[in-house]
Order: C-alpha cells, then structure tokens, then sequence
C-alpha cells in the first residue's frame, strides 16, 4: 500500500474484518483506502450513497485500490434512526436502478425466502437448534414461507445497523459497508430497522416518511426476515465463542415470535 504513496504520507489500518481497508493522511489531503472493494462501489458514489470515489489503481499485483473522500462526521446513534434522512436514503437506495443494474451485471440474483431458509436450516447447529426460542423460530418461518415471496426485489444493504450509517459535518447522510449487499425483498432491510430502533407503535409514521403504507402482508415479511437474520446473528455469535452478543440475538428473538 505504502508504494502508492511518497514517504510524506501516513498510511494505518481502519479496523474491519477484512483487513483491506487504510486511512491515508498528508497535510491537508486525508483518503479512504480499500483494496480489491467491488465495482458496485463506483456507482454507489455516483448515486451520492457513500463518499466519493476519488480514484482506483491497479497494483503490479493485480490488487485494485479504491480511494474515496475522508469525511469528518461520525456514525448515527440508535436515536438517530428515527429521522426522516434515514428513511429517504433507504428509499433511494431500493429505488435505484443504476444499483440494481450492477448487482446483476456482477452476477447476483435475487434471493427466493425458500433459499433462505434452507442455508438457515443447514447452518444451524444442534445446541443451538435445541433452544426453544430458536425451534419455534423455525416453525414460524417455515408456516408463513408461502405468504412471504413478492415480485417485489430491490438493491437491499442487508445490515443496516446505526454503525453503518455516516453523517457528514455539512449533514450529507452516507449508508457505508456494502459487502453484504443483496437483491432482495425491501423488508429485509426495513424490518431489521424498524424492529431495532423504531417502537412498534411508530413503524406507521416511520413508513410514511419512507413512502409506503403498514399493510398486513408487509409486517409479516418484516417479521419472517428479521426473525431469518437474527437466526443468522445467533449462529454466527455461537461459532465465534461470543456468547453475550449470542444471549442477546436470542432475546431479541423472544420478543420477535
């Protein structure tokens, strides 16, 4: 990475699970640097979703170096979630077809809920499988499984949680970490929001801002996919030996059913 770069500049690790992702810094010029990112990143900072994309560069190694703008802001809190900024982006974001168009020239597909839950079924293990929360779990995805396919597939994020969210000092919203990203049902992402930061008894005025009515078929798909990823978060914290994070996806899950 450093090659890239004259000795003036420094160069440190900006955290992540992967590992490919630097803040760069010389004087007044500051970047955000991620090695081998998607193509999909370059339309995300055309559509204004993520800071801009200020350059890419291939290496004599054949890695390919993004670089985008280094804003100052800082991520939204739980509370934040609740704003009308929020729910415009996520709109924009399901009604771009710039994003849809590119996920599907990358070679995505949209996800069928009936392959969602066979992966579930085969990732579960059987301590987990033995908590009663988890077994009724399953049961309810598997009853509503028929109710819950639409024609409806968008660009969905698919991790929407506050960390991922940047607002810019000059109040520009950004929705970052698109490694998940998925063409799917809308209320994927929805219900995983509403259910985490929004009270039950607003999720109508929430919608409103969004553009969308509370309908019964869609409060059932948000429940059936938010209840799919908490399942994911609860094996995926098992595997990882994280058991606090693990017992608090399975309380979430025991409000959920």
């Amino acid at each position: 990475m450093e090659d890239l770069f004259g000795q003036d500049w420094e160069i440190v690790p900006a955290g992540g699970a992967t590992g490919a992702a630097y803040f760069a810094r010389h004087e007044e010029q500051r970047l955000f640097l991620k090695r081998n990112s998607s193509p999909f990143l370059a339309v995300l900072s055309a559509e204004g979703i993520v800071p801009k994309l200020v350059w890419t560069k291939r290496l004599e190694t054949g890695d390919v170096i993004t670089a985008q703008q280094w804003l100052n802001g800082r991520e939204l809190k739980s509370a934040d979630m609740h704003d009308e900024s929020v729910a415009k982006l996520l709109k924009k974001i399901h009604c771009s077809k710039p994003l849809l168009g590119m996920l599907k020239r990358l070679g995505k597909t949209p996800l069928k809920p009936a392959t969602l839950l066979e992966v579930l079924k085969d990732s579960i293990d059987e301590e987990v499988y033995r908590l009663s929360a988890v077994a009724a779990a399953l049961k309810f995805l598997e009853s509503e499984l028929e109710h819950i396919d639409v024609n409806e597939k968008v660009v969905c994020h698919c991790d929407v949680n506050h960390n991922n969210w940047l607002l810019a000092d000059d109040n520009q919203l950004f929705l970052i970490d698109w490694d998940g990203a998925m063409i799917a049902d809308p209320a994927i992402d929805l219900g995983m929001l509403l259910y985490s930061y929004i009270p039950e008894e607003k999720w109508e005025d929430w919608l409103r801002l969004y553009g969308i009515p509370l309908t019964p078929g869609l409060k059932i798909r948000m429940k059936w996919y938010f209840i799919a990823q908490v399942l994911t978060h609860i094996q995926w914290h098992k595997s990882q030996k994280r058991f606090p994070e693990m017992e608090k996806w399975v309380q979430y899950l025991e409000k959920a059913i």
